[in-house]
């Protein structure tokens, strides 16, 4: 079990374990509690009312947060012709074919996303359990694998996030900095419920939204009144 500080212990006095913030409280709190010397990361949980091995109701996709991550994110791509141009101009931090994956295959993995054109996608697959366990292997789903470079690079610079569901039907999803206002915090996190809301499997049944919670880099949970969440993210 990991170990806690004192500044942790003291955030979480300050929580009511037993309770059900609402959205506008729950993100004056986690603000309130921050207590690290860096600019921590606030990251949203959820679990979902659906069960991952069945194939109809594995939850993935990606959103762009309105007020970006607050995270200077290295795009790699995949590609070749007219194409290694197209994703130079729109801002790619690297760009190869045969050449990058071999780069990769000797171990260098310093980037946060990857992209490739469809036309290259027998290179990156030979990448797959390096990339995969990592989740940083290319995806339609997700927008990842598009001819459409100059668009998924700018959307990914900007802030663009992938959600997936793990073993137990969880979600986590970054939300930005601490240092973001309040309310460029709550406006990405209604964009994520959003998209969650929109992307609930017709084979879920029962309560979608089971959990709620928002926490910082390194600080405790706060819960987050699902209901009321679901009911915004309908709205919004």
């Amino acid at each position: 079990m990991p170990k806690h500080g004192k500044k942790y212990f003291e955030a979480r006095e300050k929580i009511d374990r037993n309770h059900h913030y609402d959205p506008e409280e729950a993100f004056a709190l986690v603000k309130e509690i921050a207590g690290a010397t860096f600019d921590e990361t606030v990251e949203l949980a959820v679990r979902l009312g659906v069960n991952p091995k069945h194939a109809d109701q594995q939850v993935r996709g990606a959103v762009v947060l309105p007020n970006g991550t607050g995270k200077d994110v290295k795009v790699i791509v995949f590609a070749k012709g007219e194409k290694i141009t197209e994703a130079e101009e729109a801002g790619a931090d690297v760009v190869g074919g045969e050449d990058l994956a071999e780069k990769i295959q000797g171990g260098w993995l310093d980037f946060d996303v990857a992209v490739a054109t469809p036309d290259v996608m027998s290179v990156v697959g030979k990448l797959g359990r390096i990339l995969g366990p990592r989740g940083l292997m290319p995806n339609p789903k997700t927008g990842t694998v598009t001819f459409d470079l100059s668009r998924a690079i700018q959307e990914i610079k900007m802030g663009k996030v992938e959600y997936r569901t793990d073993k137990a039907g969880n979600v986590h999803v970054p939300l930005g900095k601490i240092s973001f206002d309040q309310e460029k915090l709550l406006e990405n996190f209604y964009a994520v419920i959003e998209v969650l809301v929109r992307a609930r499997p017709a084979a879920a049944k029962g309560q979608y939204f089971r959990n709620i919670a928002i926490s910082t880099t390194m600080g405790p949970g706060i819960k987050i009144n699902a209901l009321k969440a679901a009911a915004l993210g309908k709205t919004v």
